[in-house]
């Protein structure tokens, strides 16, 4: 970072810098060796998530129209989604407490129920020509979307001809201001939807924050057959793709999609996993379940007496930050754990600690 801003940190896209291609290419290359058969081609950066999220509904919205005319417009989201506050993101984030302030949203929206198979069919029609999804639902709750669920919505949009969107960003809105991401390794997987088959990979996916380490950036994979239809002019950027933060993003991505990392990774998540579930067993009528994959896990909480899963789960955070553990709710009455994916063991199990004495003590309360 150092290096590079000696040199350039920002010049026109008139002027030709080659850090935006190479990271492009690396991002790209990446992935098909994690999935051979990844369909993904280009890659557009920009400067957020949010701004990841426009560009893929842009996309949507240029084929959209190119396959079936003016009336293929529809945009369809889920229920609990978060994927961004600009308009177009907003539009698809149906949430009241994100989007009333705000409203009208942008038209030609649908929600569906999330998981719900049997629902597809008259949720995306051939007025479709976008579904945005995400393969967990971050902000929503620490929900994953089933294998039998992507693959219908895989099959349903290429029925219809709908671009299938992944949004791997994961942003958390609150003011805690902690941003996480479920692509990008999070998961134990390069991308969450490696979990999956092959036959399920999206037409477009987004991606943010961790690419750079927290420097401002954000990015859109796209397939070949995407990547054919957009033209220069489609879409732009004054600061997407500067020298600086596409040189840093190059070097964290190396980072990681390294084996060593997604080992790490795997690795502590079963540390996490192996003592919340020891929570949840000392706990049952505070702990319902654990969701989630990897470093993005949700601890649900049960609702007691007159006190909702919500008052259960602040009641925690509160405790939590009192002792030093940083800990944000999601959802309806979910603990979100989202540490660094670096985390060393020392700092897990003392977090750990902290958790269980705070769990403990609300415990008794109750």
């Amino acid at each position: 970072m150092y290096d590079q801003a000696l040199q350039l940190t920002h010049c026109s896209n008139l002027y030709h810098s080659p850090w935006p291609g190479q990271l492009a290419e690396l991002i790209i290359e990446t992935t098909k060796k994690h999935q051979p058969e990844s369909p993904f081609q280009k890659v557009f950066i920009c400067n957020s998530g949010t701004e990841a999220n426009e560009a893929a509904l842009k996309f949507a919205r240029k084929i959209g129209k190119q396959r079936g005319g003016d009336k293929k417009v529809g945009i369809v989201c889920f229920e609990r989604a978060f994927h961004g506050r600009t308009f177009g993101a907003l539009s698809v984030t149906p949430q009241p407490k994100y989007q009333k302030p705000f409203a009208p949203m942008v038209p030609g929206v649908k929600v569906g129920q999330f998981n719900n198979v049997a629902a597809l069919e008259e949720l995306v029609d051939e007025t479709t020509c976008g579904v945005i999804v995400e393969p967990i639902q971050g902000e929503g709750g620490v929900y994953e979307a089933t294998e039998e669920f992507l693959t219908a919505l895989r099959e349903r949009c290429n029925k219809v001809g709908a671009v299938l969107i992944y949004d791997e960003i994961q942003v958390c809105p609150s003011s805690s201001k902690i941003l996480i991401q479920c692509g990008l390794s999070r998961t134990g997987k390069l991308w969450t939807h490696h979990h999956f088959p092959a036959s399920i990979a999206s037409d477009i996916l987004s991606m943010a924050k961790p690419l750079a380490n927290g420097f401002p950036i954000g990015a859109v994979m796209v397939s070949s057959a995407i990547a054919e239809e957009i033209k220069v002019g489609d879409h732009g950027t004054t600061f997407g793709g500067n020298p600086l933060a596409t040189r840093l993003a190059h070097h964290v991505f190396t980072q990681l999609a390294s084996d060593e990392m997604l080992s790490l990774i795997q690795s502590t998540s079963q540390t996490f996993v192996s003592r919340i579930h020891s929570l949840r067993d000392a706990y049952p009528r505070l702990i319902q379940e654990l969701r989630g994959r990897g470093l993005i896990l949700g601890i649900q909480l049960n609702s007691v007496g007159m006190k909702t899963s919500s008052d259960m789960a602040n009641m925690i955070v509160g405790k939590a930050r009192e002792k030093g553990l940083l800990v944000i709710t999601a959802g309806e009455g979910t603990i979100r754990l989202v540490p660094p994916l670096n985390i060393p063991e020392e700092a897990i199990s003392q977090g750990l600690d902290v958790l269980e004495q705070v769990i403990k003590e609300v415990a008794e309360e109750i």
